[in-house]
C-alpha cells in the first residue's frame, strides 16, 4: 500500500519532504491504527494525515486519536477529519441525571444546517467504505475565547469596565447562535469555554464540536443552557475562581469566610458563582444572572431565550458604569 500512497503524494505534493509513506485507508473503523503519513480516502478525495488533534483541559493534553489533522491532496487545504468514535457517560447537575453520548450523524446534520453561517465551524460529512460517517472540517484560525480573555493584560476592574461590555455583546450573539440550533430542534451538546473560538482578523465568535448529544427529559435543551451559564461566569470573572486559585488573581483568601455553600456552582462544586462577593463593582442585576447557576438557586433558566433577554437588559447598564 505504501507505493500507492507514494504515488498519490508525488502526484499532488511533489515537494513532500518526509521519507515515510504510510498506508491508504478507505475504512476508518480502526482509527487508532491511522497515523502520520497515512492517507485516508473518502470517495474521490484523499487526505494526508499529519497528526492527532489534542484535548487540552485542566492543564493536560491528551491525544484525540479519532480526530486527525490532514492535508487534502487535491487542493493542499489543511482540514480536520473527525472519525467515528462512540462513548457514553452520565452527568449530574443538581437534581438532574443526564445521559450523554457521541453522535457523529447528529454533528453531520448540524454541519448541513449551519452551512454558510460563520457563527459555527464549517464542514461536511462523507461516508468511508465501511459506512462510517466522517466529518471533514475547515480549520478556524483563531484562539479559544477563554484563552483570549485570560491573555488581556489588565487587572479585573479594568477588564470589567473597559473590555467586558464588548465581550458580553459578542457573547450574546454567540448565545443567539445556540438559540438558532434550538429553534431547529438541535442541541450543541457540549457547550464549554474551549468550544467557543475567537477568529483572528474578524474577532468573530465561532462554535465548534457538535457531536455530543444528551437526554434530559425535564428540559431537552437544559444542558446547553447550563453550559452557556458556565461560560458567562468565566467571562465575568476573567477566570474560574475557586478557593485554591483566589491568590493567583490577587484576591485575599480571607474573603472565603464570607462565602456559603450556596455561592458555588451547581455543576462544579468548588467554582465560585457569587462573584459580587469578590468584586463589589459587579452589578447586582448581572450577579443575579450568575446565581441562577449556583447550588442555592431554586429557579433555573428554562431556555436560551430567557438568558439572552436578561443579558441584553443589563448590557446597557454595564456600558453606563
Amino acid at each position: 500500500m505504501s507505493k500507492e500512497v507514494r504515488d498519490l503524494i508525488q502526484k499532488y505534493l511533489p515537494d513532500y519532504s518526509s521519507s515515510r509513506f504510510g498506508n491508504l485507508y478507505t475504512d476508518t473503523t480502526e482509527f487508532m491504527n491511522i497515523d502520520f503519513s497515512d492517507v485516508i480516502k473518502l470517495g474521490d478525495e484523499h487526505f494526508l494525515v499529519s497528526k492527532n488533534e489534542m484535548e487540552r483541559r485542566f492543564g493536560l493534553s491528551d491525544p484525540k486519536y479519532w480526530v486527525k489533522r490532514c492535508k487534502r491532496l487535491e487542493n493542499g487545504q489543511l482540514q480536520i477529519l473527525k472519525l467515528v468514535f462512540y462513548e457514553k457517560f452520565p452527568m449530574n447537575i443538581g437534581p438532574f441525571k443526564i445521559e450523554c453520548y457521541r453522535s457523529p450523524r447528529k454533528e453531520a446534520r448540524i454541519l448541513d444546517l449551519v452551512r454558510g453561517d460563520m457563527r459555527f465551524m464549517q464542514g461536511y460529512s462523507k461516508s468511508d467504505s465501511a459506512g462510517n460517517n466522517v466529518r471533514v472540517l475547515d480549520i478556524i484560525r483563531g484562539k479559544r475565547l477563554d484563552v483570549w480573555v485570560h491573555n488581556i493584560p489588565v487587572d479585573h476592574r479594568t477588564y470589567f469596565h473597559e473590555y467586558f461590555p464588548e465581550i458580553l455583546e459578542k457573547y450574546i450573539g454567540a448565545c443567539e447562535a445556540i438559540k438558532f440550533l434550538h429553534d431547529n430542534d438541535e442541541k450543541h451538546g457540549d457547550i464549554r469555554r474551549d468550544h467557543l473560538w475567537v477568529e483572528y482578523g474578524t474577532e468573530d465568535y465561532r462554535w465548534i464540536d457538535f457531536d455530543y448529544a444528551f437526554e434530559l427529559y425535564e428540559n431537552p435543551f437544559g444542558l446547553d443552557v447550563f453550559g452557556l451559564g458556565s461560560i458567562l461566569i468565566y467571562l465575568v470573572g476573567k477566570a474560574n475562581l475557586t478557593p485554591q486559585t483566589l491568590h493567583e488573581h490577587g484576591v485575599d483568601p480571607a474573603m472565603l469566610s464570607s462565602l456559603s455553600l450556596g455561592d458555588y456552582s451547581v455543576i462544579i462544586g468548588n467554582r465560585i458563582v457569587n462573584l459580587r462577593k469578590i468584586y463589589e463593582y459587579i452589578p447586582v442585576s448581572l450577579n443575579n444572572i450568575l446565581m441562577h447557576f449556583s447550588s442555592s438557586s431554586l429557579v433555573f433558566y428554562e431556555s436560551v431565550d430567557e438568558l439572552i433577554n436578561d443579558m441584553s437588559r443589563i448590557l446597557n447598564e454595564i456600558r453606563g458604569l
